[in-house]
């Protein structure tokens, strides 16, 4: 059950444990323009973060999906994300343009609390959407607001999850904390909810809302690797603790703003699996295929 030592392991490892290839729910491709500024606020990460965050696969798009696919990631949910009104609709019009060219990516999009927002998360929905983001750190709105309401209701009928990054991780925002997201579950109880980071750095919580809600899961991006346990480490008992609801723990890993290779993030998961007689290789097939790829229908 040892992880990969290298990218170049990935596939075979993967193989070796029976599966075709992987599933990640959590990637980001975006407008280049976009991912640019992306990019520049990480190169200023010491001043952002209070740490340096060197991205590790800062390469052209016809790169980063070769690199993706020599891993044997065989489906990903490219995630978008606006930060101020006006930019989800065409963030989602560049999202279903990106998954019509790229077969392996699954289509998705993204919402602002703003008037349109239950129009264009309809349409959306009517046109195939697979996966929604939801950054309310970077977007910097309360998920309760009013006029995402109906958006969380259509989401949680129609059973498309959404991967929502609410945790307090990397820095704390005015409307982060899953404190604010279990209002949001409590409204909307039958919501596929993907907490991104497995609710980063507040673990309790998140294994709390799982235990609550029977369709919250946690995804693993950036959990357990050691640029994060420096900072936000799981607890001692993590593994654990996942025993009991390993089918609700899905591969995500920030490719390509990770800085570290891909590999690092399997070799975490796979330490936890190790770690505990009760998860082992089922576990691996369950968190690194079998449920994300239940959850984007593929």
């Amino acid at each position: 059950m040892t992880g990969p030592g290298a990218d170049s392991d990935v596939a075979a490892w993967a193989r070796g444990l029976g599966l075709d290839g992987l599933v990640d729910i959590h990637v980001h491709f975006l407008p280049e323009r976009m991912l640019a500024k992306v990019w520049a606020y990480f190169d200023d990460a010491e001043e952002n973060y209070g740490m340096p965050w060197p991205v590790h696969y800062r390469l052209p798009e016809d790169q980063r999906l070769a690199a993706l696919r020599a891993m044997g990631v065989r489906t990903f949910a490219p995630l978008v994300y606006p930060h101020k009104p006006g930019m989800a609709e065409w963030l989602n019009a560049w999202a279903r343009e990106f998954a019509d060219r790229q077969p392996d990516a699954v289509p998705t999009a993204t919402f602002f609390p703003e008037p349109e927002a239950a129009r264009y998360v309809e349409e959306a929905l009517r046109s195939g959407v697979r996966c929604v983001k939801v950054h309310v750190q970077v977007g910097a709105f309360d998920p309760r607001d009013d006029r995402l309401d109906a958006v969380w209701g259509m989401l949680a009928d129609a059973g498309v999850p959404a991967v929502v990054h609410c945790g307090h991780g990397p820095l704390r925002g005015e409307h982060t904390g899953l404190d604010v997201f279990a209002r949001v579950l409590e409204r909307h109880p039958a919501l596929v909810a993907v907490l991104a980071h497995a609710g980063m750095p507040e673990y309790d919580a998140a294994l709390h809302l799982v235990q609550r809600f029977p369709r919250v899961y946690l995804d693993t991006t950036m959990v357990g690797v050691p640029f994060t346990e420096r900072i936000m480490p799981v607890p001692d008992d993590w593994p654990a603790r996942l025993a009991g609801i390993a089918d609700r723990i899905v591969l995500g890993t920030d490719f390509p703003n990770i800085p570290y290779d891909y590999a690092t993030q399997l070799r975490a998961v796979a330490s936890w699996a190790e770690a505990d007689d009760r998860l082992g290789e089922p576990f691996l097939r369950a968190v690194l295929h079998d449920t994300p790829a239940k959850l984007l229908g593929v």
